[in-house]
């Protein structure tokens, strides 16, 4: 009994699993899992956690051993001045260094860090966008490829039908053969465009699998794509606008640690252990010291100022790129807008008119099985249905792409 539930749970579990594979969700969900850029990037934001800590940890005592030895032997008279070099001398000592801490600067190193890592997740979340952006249009164009190669079969099916039934009226002289030729030249017609779709549909959905590092080569029936027009945010509240609000916080904070980098730095420190030149008293030469220092910027040759007007060069920089992007940011908005209200407004033209191309085609296949039609006429009316399904399938594929475009600018 335990067995047959488990061999239902697992068939239960593969079949979700296949029935996932015809749909973008699944394709999305792959590409982001195998993308090396995203895998960077969170790994440089998991590694920027440390970097806090490292700080916190080089202002905490910092403790070392140090040992000199030297002998400078003097034979015959001859060698260094003992005066100097005092012969021999030995020394073994632990030392202590602790740096006084000082909030402001400990704060702007912090800030430095945490708007680094607000950058990489910035950055990740866009990266997010681009595989989606990416992978949603191969998707889109491997499923016109599907629509346009059923469609194409499913005419062929059509006219093979018909030809059956025309080949019978030829053979009793209802149709004459240049007739019957020129039908079976467009059945053909049809066959070999099926062949090429075929050939199309194979290269689109290989690039899918390419760009969500799928190795697999089976192909399944794709799903419609659920494409629904996303809200887009207010400027202030993109993701793409965030960037610049992190730059110029970033700028800000270089300037507090340049003027941090002017405020005096106080040491303290200690050591303890054994020096000794072995000249007098060897043996009592244990000790320790301790003391204080500091560093007082006094001139530095103006370098401040001049990495003042740095951090300026560097603001006046960020603000035109800003301006120039919202600038593009909404021009491409509204275009994109207008297109998708142009596209739906032909695709509600096109399918009036493939109903008549539709109504046509059956009536003349009716006259045609009864040999009321003439050749020609159900051909014409066949190629303007052809010419109007494709157009409708075009601008559907385009209204897919189009939202594609819109939605990627939705966070």
């Amino acid at each position: 009994m335990r067995t047959r539930l488990t061999l239902i749970l697992l068939l239960t579990v593969n079949g979700a699993l296949f029935a996932q594979k015809d749909r973008l969700n699944y394709f999305l969900s792959l590409a982001k899992t195998s993308s090396p850029l995203l895998y960077d990037l969170r790994n440089q934001i998991a590694s920027g956690r440390y970097d806090s800590l490292l700080i916190r940890a080089a202002y905490k005592p910092q403790v070392s051993g140090s040992s000199t030895n030297s002998f400078s032997p003097v034979i015959g008279g001859w060698g260094y001045d003992a005066v100097l070099t005092n012969k021999a001398n030995f020394n073994a000592l632990l030392g202590v260094n602790k740096q006084l801490l000082n909030t402001n600067v400990v704060n702007a190193q912090f800030q430095t860090i945490s708007l680094q890592n607000q950058s990489l997740d910035n950055t990740a979340r866009i990266t997010e966008q681009d595989i989606t952006r990416a992978v949603s249009a191969q998707y889109i164009t491997a499923y016109g490829d599907q629509l346009q190669l059923k469609f194409i079969n499913e005419i062929k099916t059509l006219l093979s039908g018909e030809e059956v039934i025309l080949k019978e009226l030829t053979r009793k002289n209802v149709y004459k053969q240049v007739d019957y030729l020129t039908f079976l030249v467009t059945l053909q017609q049809q066959d070999l465009l099926l062949k090429q779709q075929e050939i199309q549909y194979r290269y689109d959905y290989a690039g899918l699998a390419y760009l969500c590092g799928i190795n697999d080569t089976a192909r399944t029936e794709l799903k419609a794509p659920d494409l629904p027009t996303l809200p887009i945010p207010d400027t202030y509240h993109s993701m793409f606008f965030k960037q610049f609000e992190l730059d110029s916080l970033k700028l800000r904070n270089s300037r507090t640690l340049v003027d941090m980098s002017y405020k005096p730095k106080i040491n303290l420190y200690a050591n303890a252990g054994y020096m000794s030149s072995f000249i007098l008293d060897p043996y009592k030469n244990f000790g320790t010291s301790f003391g204080i220092s500091a560093v007082i910027p006094i001139y530095d040759g103006k370098q401040k100022n001049l990495q003042y007007n740095k951090i300026a060069i560097a603001e006046r920089t960020r603000q035109n790129n800003r301006a120039f992007f919202s600038n593009q940011y909404n021009q491409q908005l509204n275009q994109l807008q207008q297109q998708l209200g142009a596209t739906e407004a032909l695709i509600e033209n096109i399918r009036g008119q493939l109903k008549y191309t539709q109504s046509l085609i059956e009536v003349n296949g009716k006259l045609l099985e009864v040999g009321e039609a003439r050749v020609t006429d159900y051909i014409l009316a066949l190629n303007n249905y052809i010419q109007v399904k494709n157009l409708i399938t075009q601008n559907l594929i385009t209204r897919l792409q189009i939202i594609n475009q819109l939605n990627y600018w939705n966070r």
